[in-house]
């Protein structure tokens, strides 16, 4: 059987907007792209423009996943789901929570998870949202996710390579998994980019003449990244932690198909011991902006010491032989008098000079270059 008889193009409706575009540089044409297992025959591709196209296929398949693209994930999302017999407000239910939710409901079952994109340190998630019932799965976000598009593509060889003997439950649940292992994967990149930021913040890092407030920013910022991007991690982690045990009516209780399950849950705790010491890395990097702070403090009140105490010296030479000076000036001096007062002069400026040096030298620390750092117990002058 060629490629032609694998994939079913469904088409009549009316055709809506293109989607164009994704990750890899694709085309996504359809806004309805999927999968559907009749019984005893082999998968089959599906792609269309309308829900209507596929409910024959969702009513007599043993396993369908059907992923659209809309531009209102809330109206479109409700309108779809009501198509496929899902309660009406279970996708506005789902869209009450923050990055993540989980609605078990007996019969059906909704979950909500982030698709996160990050530009630099620009971090932003859309939601996807993920319709579970008997024997089919519907998978509903916005016009700029195509993970799971570029998954349908391979999707066909997914199902095909399922076991013939698993219960529908059994397909439903490693199929569910594996849509949440994609989106997980392509979540899991998006840490490759703060990576490559933080490389560059440290780059800057080595730079002393690179503008402190710039640092300062770039810091923050990259660190709000991190922590959101933790945040996705654990409320992708919560919604593994209630699959994980098969509580869920229309979901496998199977201990091997819920190993999967768990090892999505080790992957997303992986990702959150990595996110989190890159956390104390860049921890580490305010502690060192916090240092060149210090050392350009500590050099300009250098410079003041040093220039104080040149000040100091210079202003004790020249007050000694300036009162001399004054108090000569009230009686007529000739001769040797007025020799003898000029070497008094003299003698008192070279005296006071000296004097004022050894109290600077003794008394005050006095660096020998502006970056020189004295720690206060090694200060002439201090006590233990």
């Amino acid at each position: 059987m060629d490629q032609a008889d694998d994939m079913r193009s469904i088409g009549g409706a009316t055709p809506l907007p293109e989607v164009r575009g994704n990750e890899n540089g694709a085309d996504a044409k359809k806004r309805i792209v999927g999968v559907t297992l009749p019984p005893g025959s082999r998968p089959l591709r599906l792609q269309g423009n309308s829900p209507q196209e596929f409910l024959d296929y969702t009513r007599t398949s043993t396993l369908t996943w059907l992923n659209f693209t809309v531009r209102d994930v809330e109206k479109e999302g409700s309108a779809i789901a009501a198509t496929f017999g899902f309660s009406e407000n279970l996708v506005s239910t789902l869209l009450t929570g923050y990055l993540s939710n989980f609605e078990d409901r007996d019969v059906e079952l909704g979950i909500l998870l982030p698709a996160v994109k990050i530009n630099k340190v620009d971090l932003t998630w859309s939601p996807l949202i993920i319709l579970v019932r008997k024997n089919l799965i519907l998978t509903i976000h916005s016009e700029d996710i195509f993970r799971l598009i570029n998954f349908s593509r391979y999707s066909d060889t997914f199902v095909r390579k399922l076991p013939e003997n698993l219960l529908p439950e059994d397909k439903v649940t490693l199929m569910l998994c594996r849509i949440i292992d994609e989106n997980n994967n392509r979540n899991f990149e998006q840490l490759r980019e703060i990576e490559d930021q933080a490389d560059w913040l440290s780059q800057n890092l080595l730079d002393p003449k690179v503008e402190r407030d710039m640092l300062g920013t770039s810091i923050y910022e990259m660190k709000h990244a991190l922590i959101t991007y933790l945040n996705v991690l654990w409320r992708t982690l919560d919604v593994l932690n209630n699959l994980r045990y098969g509580d869920a009516d229309v979901i496998s209780d199977s201990p091997k198909v819920l190993a999967k399950v768990n090892l999505l849950a080790v992957d997303v705790t992986q990702q959150i011991s990595l996110s989190e010491h890159m956390s104390e890395v860049l921890a580490s990097g305010l502690e060192v902006l916090q240092s060149i702070y210090n050392n350009q403090l500590q050099m300009l009140n250098n410079r003041m010491s040093l220039a104080m105490t040149w000040l100091t010296i210079l202003g004790t030479a020249v007050l000694v032989p300036n009162t001399l000076a004054t108090i000569g000036g009230l009686v007529t001096m000739e001769g040797p008098m007025l020799t003898g007062f000029l070497a008094l002069i003299a003698l008192s400026t070279l005296a006071a000079t000296v004097l004022a040096w050894w109290w600077v030298s003794n008394k005050v620390h006095l660096p020998t270059r502006p970056d020189e750092f004295a720690p206060a117990q090694s200060r002439k002058g201090s006590g233990k």
